[in-house]
């Protein structure tokens, strides 16, 4: 038996490849580097659907994205007093659960674009705020970052976001992507999927870490304190938020092209260069204190940096997570749904047997 299922083959996929020995991620035949802050999500998107998901559409998405944004606000908006005292990802999770089994061929655009309007819409209402409408007109990383802040981005911005939403849109067979095909391999159906994938992705341990590098952030205060606070935390067994991967063991190629998109937005009222200098420190110390193990800067990190320059609260990082990793979730739905059988594991049994009567 292998605790986690390390290294244990649970499907095969055309979809995204994972080397964690290398550093390296390929998306339906292309290296990371090459896709984000090149693509659009739209174009990205449709890579990545090509030939899996049937009747998507095989170019341009904007425009169908774009209506599916409004006809999902539209279902959302009554439910917005349920949404209420709920946390950002909470009330994601009651709108996506909304979500109707519907058309075959209609229910990847509709789901992609709610996850959209669903971050912005549960964002927005856990801070006691209004949702805001959908412009269809738009592309969908514009659309929902104006629907998050309730103010356009300037196009470096939406550069920034679109590059992490790219980023981040699949990445193996992860636990949140394996629940999705675990529910799909059951027939349960799309939207069923999305949402048991989204529980699994909620998990501190999975989506919900980046928040807590800026939680590490505050506490560093200036860069001046760094090198003795991430010391005592290492020598206090702490982890390091934004450091290490269960899969990678050298650098996360993610991180690399988000350092790339966040050194854009440098010099603008943000603490890019305190959280640089940061970084720096940290690898420094982690060589020095754990020097039997390879511990880089991961996915976590970056993003942490991106979205808080970007204006956009840490309540929605899960959310705004969400939204990307739909796309690669509806894809590896439907190839499940094309090519796998009831997924059903074995257990094996290590508690007490019933005494045999003499």
């Amino acid at each position: 038996m292998r605790s986690g299922l390390d290294n244990v083959v649970a499907a095969e996929t055309v979809l995204s490849h994972v080397d964690g020995e290398a550093g390296r991620l390929i998306i339906r035949g292309s290296d990371l580097e090459d896709l984000a802050g090149h693509a659009t999500f739209e174009e990205a998107t449709v890579l990545l659907w090509d030939g899996v998901v049937p009747d998507a559409p095989t170019a341009e998405l904007a425009a169908p994205l774009g209506h599916a944004r409004a006809r999902a606000f539209d279902r959302f908006r009554p439910l917005k007093n349920e949404t209420r005292g709920l946390s950002a990802v909470e009330a994601m999770r009651l709108l996506l659960s909304s979500m109707p089994d519907g058309k075959r061929a209609e229910e990847p655009v509709a789901l992609l674009a709610a996850a959209g309007v669903a971050a912005a819409f549960a964002t927005r209402v856990s801070q006691g705020l209004e949702p805001i409408a959908p412009n269809p007109a738009m592309s969908h990383a514009a659309d929902v970052l104006r629907m998050i802040r309730d103010k356009a981005g300037d196009a470096e911005e939406v550069r920034a976001f679109e590059t992490y939403l790219v980023a981040v849109i699949d990445h193996g067979l992860n636990a949140s992507t394996f629940t999705a095909r675990v529910v799909a391999s059951t027939a349960a159906g799309l939207p069923s999927a999305v949402v048991a994938a989204l529980c699994a992705l909620k998990g501190p341990l999975h989506g919900g870490a980046p928040g807590p590098v800026l939680d590490m952030l505050d506490a560093i205060g200036t860069l001046g304190n760094a090198r003795a606070w991430l010391i005592d935390a290492i020598k206090r067994g702490e982890r390091l938020m934004g450091f290490g991967h269960r899969v990678y063991r050298v650098r996360d190629p993610r991180a690399n092209v988000l350092k790339v998109a966040v050194a854009k937005l440098k010099g603008r009222s943000n603490r890019i260069a305190f959280a640089e200098g940061v970084e720096a420190a940290a690898l420094e110390a982690l060589k020095e204190l754990k020097s039997d193990r390879r511990l880089d800067t991961n996915v976590e990190f970056y993003t942490a940096l991106l979205l808080e320059a970007l204006d956009i609260p840490r309540a929605a990082f899960t959310p705004v997570f969400t939204l990307a990793r739909t796309a690669g979730w509806i894809a590896h739905v439907r190839e499940q749904e094309a090519n796998g059988r009831l997924i059903r594991p074995q257990s094996r049994y290590v508690g007490s047997w019933p005494v045999q009567a003499a």
